[in-house]
C-alpha cells in the first residue's frame, strides 16, 4: 500500500474471500501467516479449524495480537520477525500467505511516520529498529537519494527532489512528514488534476528503502518454498508493480523445469517446485468502493511440488541496485 493511502479507512483485509479459497486451509493443518499485522487473515483461518502461526516484525502488531492468541488455545503461535525467516520458525506447513507492504494499522497512526496525511515523526520503521527515514533524508547523498526516489518510487523528479533536500538540510534537518512533503509540493507543484499528492512516491520509496521491502519479498518467497509441504499453498497479495513482478519472476522461475547445458558431462536437471494456480487476480469494484486501499492489490497463488527447494539464489528477482543500507557512503 502506498503512503498515501486513506488515513481514513477501517482496517479491512483484501481479497479475503480470494484468499482463502486459494489457501485451501483445513482442520488439522498449520497455515503461516508471514505478514499478521491486524490479523485478518489469521482470523479468517482459524475459522476454519486450521492452526496458524502468524508473524510480524512490528512489535506492535505483536502485542496487539496476544489477546487473540490466548483465545485459540494453542492454535495460534505469534512469532516476533521478519518474514523472511519465517522457515525458521516452523517446519514442513499446508499453506503460506503474504500480504505485502505497509499494513493499514501502521498508516493510522501519526507517531509511525508512514504518512503525510496527518505529521508525524519522519521514521517508517516497521520493526521499530535501525535506519530511519529521517536518516535517510538528512545523511545520504543527492546521487543516493536520486536513485532510492527513482528506482523505489519511479519518481521523474528524483533527482530535483533530491538536490532539493540535499540543500534544504543544510539549514535545518527533516524531521516531521509534512516538513518533507510539504517541500516536495513547493518544489514540484501540484495541479488539480493530480490524483496523488506528489510527495507519495518519495514517502513510498523511501518505505521500501529503509524497511528493505523488496529483499524481505524475495527472501520470504524462498523461505516459502523451502517451508511448504508438497501440496502446500502459496498465497501472496501485492500492492504495486515492484512487488508483483518480483512474485510474478519467482513463480515463473520455479514454474518450470531448469536443465543444464546439452554440452556438459553432465546434465543437472532442476524440476519445477511450484505449479501455478492463481495469476493476478484483482478485487472486484464492490471491495474497491467498500476499501479504498485495495484498489492496486493483485492476488497470486501456486501449489508446491515434491521437487527439493532450488535454494537461495536471489539473481531471478532482478532486485533493483541500491545505496548500501549500512550507513557507509
Amino acid at each position: 500500500m502506498t503512503a498515501g493511502s486513506d488515513a481514513s479507512a477501517p482496517h479491512l483485509p483484501v481479497l479475503l474471500d480470494e484468499v482463502i479459497v486459494a489457501l485451501a486451509p483445513r482442520p488439522g493443518e498449520v497455515i503461516v501467516d508471514g505478514t499478521f499485522g491486524a490479523g485478518g487473515y489469521t482470523r479468517a483461518v482459524l475459522a476454519t479449524g486450521a492452526s496458524v502461526v502468524a508473524i510480524d516484525r512490528d512489535p506492535d502488531a505483536i502485542v496487539a495480537g496476544r489477546a487473540l492468541e490466548a483465545q485459540h488455545e494453542g492454535r495460534l503461535r505469534l512469532v516476533h520477525a521478519p518474514f523472511s525467516s519465517l522457515d525458521e520458525h516452523v517446519e514442513q506447513v499446508e499453506g503460506v500467505v503474504l500480504d505485502i507492504g505497509v499494513s493499514s494499522m501502521q498508516l493510522d497512526q501519526a507517531e509511525r511516520g508512514f504518512s503525510f496525511r496527518a505529521d508525524g515523526p519522519l521514521d517508517m520503521r516497521m520493526a521499530q529498529a535501525g535506519l530511519s527515514a529521517a536518516d535517510v533524508v538528512n545523511t545520504y547523498k543527492a546521487s543516493d537519494l536520486t536513485r532510492i526516489f527513482g528506482l523505489l518510487g519511479e519518481e521523474r523528479h528524483a533527482g530535483r527532489i533530491a538536490r532539493m533536500i540535499e540543500a534544504r538540510r543544510e539549514k535545518r534537518p527533516f524531521t516531521r512528514t509534512l516538513e518533507l512533503a510539504d517541500a516536495i509540493e513547493t518544489l514540484v507543484g501540484r495541479s488539480p488534476k493530480d490524483k496523488i499528492h506528489p510527495a507519495t512516491r518519495v514517502f513510498q520509496a523511501l518505505r521500501i528503502y529503509v524497511n528493505d521491502e523488496l529483499g524481505e519479498l524475495s527472501r520470504a518467497l524462498v523461505a516459502a518454498e523451502r517451508a511448504l509441504k508438497p501440496g502446500g499453498r502459496l498465497v501472496v497479495v501485492t500492492f504495486h508493480s515492484l512487488e508483483d513482478r518480483i512474485v510474478k519472476r519467482f513463480l515463473a522461475d520455479r514454474d518450470e523445469t531448469v536443465a543444464g547445458s546439452r554440452h556438459l558431462p553432465q546434465v543437472v536437471v532442476k524440476a519445477a517446485t511450484f505449479r501455478r494456480s492463481g495469476g493476478g487476480l484483482v478485487p472486484g469494484e464492490a471491495e474497491v468502493e467498500r476499501n479504498p486501499r485495495a484498489r492496486s492489490a493483485r492476488l497470486r497463488a501456486a501449489v508446491r511440488t515434491d521437487a527439493p527447494p532450488r535454494g537461495d539464489d536471489l539473481s531471478v528477482f532482478g532486485l533493483p541496485r541500491l545505496p548500501a543500507i549500512s550507513g557507509e557512503r
